[in-house]
């Protein structure tokens, strides 16, 4: 530094200081606009409700058979009906597609082959194709003997005396969506890390404890979300039943009524409300089971954590 140059007094900021301690000028954000947004959902409402106007002017439809067979006591029984083929066949699928996945991946070649050959079979085969076949179960096996062999019969069971078209009905139901658990429970299974099965055999746990209690409670937030598609989806397969024939479910009542009254059309529309009613309440639990089988797995903080938080801030302010 030459002798010409003078230093800043103490406590003078110097002649820059002005220009760094001035504050920069708001950035002036402008939303962005998209008009075609606006577009599209102008002419999705046009069209939606030239629809609806359509519909609700269209003498076919007959809205009001609709309306007299909504509430019909034969459709509420058919609802009740399809509710219990869904349950029921959901547990057998659920349960039996649990043992057939952990056989798939079970170190014995005897199970594993086993779970694929069954696999092969319903999943390649349709679905209506196999209830029809439970529909001539008792033709195709008239008795059912089980005893000692050359030895006396314990259970004697005549097949074609029982009327248990809803029986078969579940039976077909149930196996054939157990093809399907199987490989969602086993995409779940194999969604968790090989580092926890490690952990659990390093603590003496055997492959069948592992599975129980270290790998199948960690893969439900897999397992869970396809799950809830397949109970829908076994919903409306239910309208399949007429395969056996079975014609106490939802869309037999509605078969039945239509064909003595020879109104399809409203008869029809029935029966999609009531599945569709159904559907939407189904889906509101697989919101909220999903949701609380992801927790601790987002980022994002709900609300109540959020005002645990600021409680805490508070409490540690006021100390």
């Amino acid at each position: 530094m030459t002798s010409n140059e003078t230093m800043p007094a103490p406590g003078d900021p110097g002649p820059g200081a002005a220009a760094v301690s001035q504050e920069p000028e708001p950035i002036k954000a402008v939303p962005l606009r998209r008009p075609g947004r606006w577009i599209a959902a102008a002419v999705i409402l046009v069209l939606v409700g030239l629809f609806v106007y359509g519909a609700a002017t269209n003498e076919a439809y007959k809205w009001g058979t609709y309306g007299k067979y909504l509430f019909d006591t034969r459709i509420i029984a058919g609802v009740v009906v399809t509710l219990e083929l869904t349950v029921l066949a959901m547990a057998i699928a659920i349960s039996l597609g649990t043992l057939l996945a952990v056989m798939r991946l079970s170190p014995n070649p005897v199970l594993r082959s086993a779970s694929w050959v069954y696999l092969w079979i319903f999943r390649g085969t349709p679905v209506f194709v196999q209830l029809v076949f439970w529909g001539l179960f008792p033709s195709l096996y008239k008795h059912i003997v089980l005893g000692i062999p050359w030895g006396p019969h314990l259970i004697d069971l005549d097949v074609q005396s029982l009327q248990a078209a809803f029986l078969f009905a579940v039976i077909g139901l149930g196996l054939n969506e157990a093809a399907y658990m199987a490989e969602i429970v086993r995409a779940g299974i194999n969604s968790v890390g090989e580092g926890q099965r490690e952990a659990s055999t390093a603590l003496g746990m055997s492959w069948g404890m592992t599975m129980r209690r270290t790998v199948l409670p960690q893969a439900m937030r897999v397992i869970i979300p396809p799950t809830g598609n397949e109970l829908i989806g076994m919903l409306k397969t239910t309208s399949l039943v007429t395969a056996l024939p079975l014609s106490t479910d939802l869309f037999g009542r509605a078969r039945e009524i239509y064909g003595v009254n020879f109104q399809p059309v409203p008869l029809l529309l029935v029966s999609a409300t009531w599945y569709l009613a159904v559907t939407s309440v189904l889906m509101v639990g697989q919101f909220y089971l999903e949701r609380y089988y992801s927790r601790g797995l987002s980022r994002q903080l709900t609300g109540k954590q959020l005002q645990d938080l600021a409680d805490a801030q508070t409490i540690v302010k006021a100390k």
